[in-house]
């Protein structure tokens, strides 16, 4: 058995009257900690390995009991656990009873009883950022040429012509732009054009196109799919200032010609699309995505908080953030309501809720399923848990909205979309609908970008930072270190991400990476 050691040095309890502490560090068998820096009495020994970030049982639970966690449920007990046990897969479940978790006993949840009025700040304190205005006033933080594919099959043909501008040296001539994104996908054909799979992936494209950040657009098709590059583009409603060219691979004859006219034309649009040039904007016309993936149990105490502050700072400035990933706030859905501005907002969230319960059953699967190997394997058991440390991406600003999936974002403020928890589809609805700015946190490590809009990496901790320094932007384990507060790092972010709506490239900007994210939500059948 170990010496004694101080619990606060090795567990870290979240709120009061929780049933859970997370351990700091790994903590073998016998370990001896004293309680009374966490609010208990006596000594606690731990009964079993415990990895870091991992749950250790702060008194004896009765199976079937509630765990709580951040204050809040997170399941229950499915065998006796007793003090200083290691709490996980093993010993705690969520069923279906818990299904709505956030509920009252009646299935109702209240509605903006935590809305708090947005305070702007006093107009000598508002912020800027150097960004590119658009002709129609639309501002953008970077300035790219895009190539949109409306099927599959012109996938390859878009990214040839992209590559050729690829190459080091290839856009020297033109400081100002970005860079030239072929952005494909794997669909655009054999399915319903009347159904709700194609109008989603005709609202993600159209997203796209209309996106600030696209100062120039090549859009090209085969010529036979069901979406129409004709039809398409009809319905991008986009601002004279916007060059748009379409091309069909069949009309031109074939892949090699293809190429050659579209590599033509971006020549073309280099000059017009350099003569854009960066001008002083308020920070109001930021839309900052929140996405995070790879989350370990770090993620709701360190990197999601600290993006909560910034979130918060930038709506006190007039701007927008926008929480989504709906599977992952299942059973914290109510810290949301609790914060709707309007019982309607409340309701369309609740609905959205609501559809992915009907949606994942349908499908033989459950809400549960979400976590993947490895958020349990950093210390993440059940959905509720995941999900009470990602909402806490959002802040505390009062839900002014909620969107589906790729619709226009035009509401001011914190507002929620519905996505997919896979991140790759959920950033993609989240560009689509307006997010010049990204902020994706991650605990077991990520490498992901999403042109045409910068993406920040934040590292939940010091350890994934370290080993993967080449991508990650941001270390938030200095707040478990104890070298920051949440209110110093989310500050910190803050300007980050200013400086980066202003020019600054991310880590997954400097390694090229952001084509192969675009990943519309498809939904309906293939026929």
């Amino acid at each position: 058995m170990t010496t004694s050691t101080s619990a606060a040095a090795l567990l870290l309890r979240l709120a009061p009257g929780d049933t859970v502490a997370v351990a700091r560090e790994a903590l073998p068998a016998g370990t001896v900690v004293g309680l009374g820096e966490l609010g208990g009495e006596g000594a606690l020994t731990v009964r079993s390995d415990v990895p870091a970030g991992h749950k250790v049982a702060l008194r004896d639970v009765a199976a079937g009991e509630a765990v709580r966690k951040y204050g809040q449920l997170i399941g229950l007990a499915s065998v006796p656990i007793a003090a200083g046990e290691h709490v996980h897969v093993h010993n705690l479940a969520f069923t279906a009873s818990q299904a709505g978790a956030g509920a009252d006993d009646s299935g109702g949840y209240d509605v903006g009883v935590d809305a708090r009025p947005t305070v702007l700040v006093p107009p000598e304190q508002r912020r800027t950022f150097q960004g590119f205005v658009r002709e129609d006033g639309r501002v953008a933080t970077r300035n790219y040429i895009g190539i949109l594919t409306s099927v599959n099959c012109s996938a390859n043909a878009a990214r040839r012509i992209a590559d050729t501008f690829r190459w080091p040296g290839a856009l020297d001539a033109f400081p100002n732009v970005d860079g030239v994104v072929a952005l494909t996908h794997g669909t655009g054909c054999g399915m319903d054009m009347l159904g709700e799979g194609a109008q989603l992936l005709k609202r993600t494209i159209t997203g796209y196109a209309r996106h600030p950040n696209f100062a120039a657009l090549l859009v090209i098709g085969l010529g036979c799919e069901m979406n129409q590059v004709a039809a398409l583009t009809a319905g991008f409603d986009l601002p004279p200032g916007i060059p748009v060219t379409a091309m069909t691979i069949q009309e031109i004859g074939g892949t090699t010609l293809t190429v050659k006219a579209g590599v033509e034309r971006v020549k073309e649009l280099l000059p017009v699309v350099d003569a854009n040039q960066r001008v002083p904007v308020p920070a109001s016309e930021l839309v900052l995505g929140l996405n995070c993936g790879g989350s370990d149990a770090w993620s709701g105490v360190t990197a999601n908080p600290a993006l909560g502050v910034a979130s918060d700072l930038l709506v006190a400035q007039g701007g927008t953030s926008v929480l989504a990933e709906t599977p992952e706030v299942y059973g914290a859905e109510h810290l949301l309501t609790r914060r709707a501005s309007d019982p309607a907002v409340a309701e369309k969230l609740i609905r959205r809720i609501r559809w992915w319960e009907e949606y994942t059953a349908a499908h033989g699967g459950s809400m549960d399923n979400n976590p993947s190997p490895g958020n349990k394997a950093g210390g993440l058991t059940t959905i509720l848990e995941k999900s009470l440390g990602a909402v806490a991406k959002g802040g505390s600003a009062a839900l002014e909205a909620v969107y589906e999936y790729a619709e226009p974002i035009t509401a001011k403020g914190f507002a929620f979309m519905d996505t997919p928890g896979y991140d790759p589809v959920s950033v993609t609805g989240l560009v689509a609908g307006g997010a010049n700015v990204v902020c994706f946190t991650t605990g077991r490590g990520s490498v992901f970008g999403c042109k045409p809009a910068p993406s920040l990496k934040l590292a939940t901790n010091s350890d994934i930072y370290a080993r993967m320094v080449d991508d990650m932007d941001v270390d938030c384990g200095r707040i478990l270190a104890g070298e920051q507060s949440v209110e110093e790092a989310g500050r910190e972010l803050f300007e980050l991400i200013l400086e980066t709506a202003s020019g600054r490239r991310s880590k997954s900007e400097e390694l090229g990476i952001g084509d192969e994210e675009f990943q519309p939500w498809q939904l309906g059948a293939v026929m």
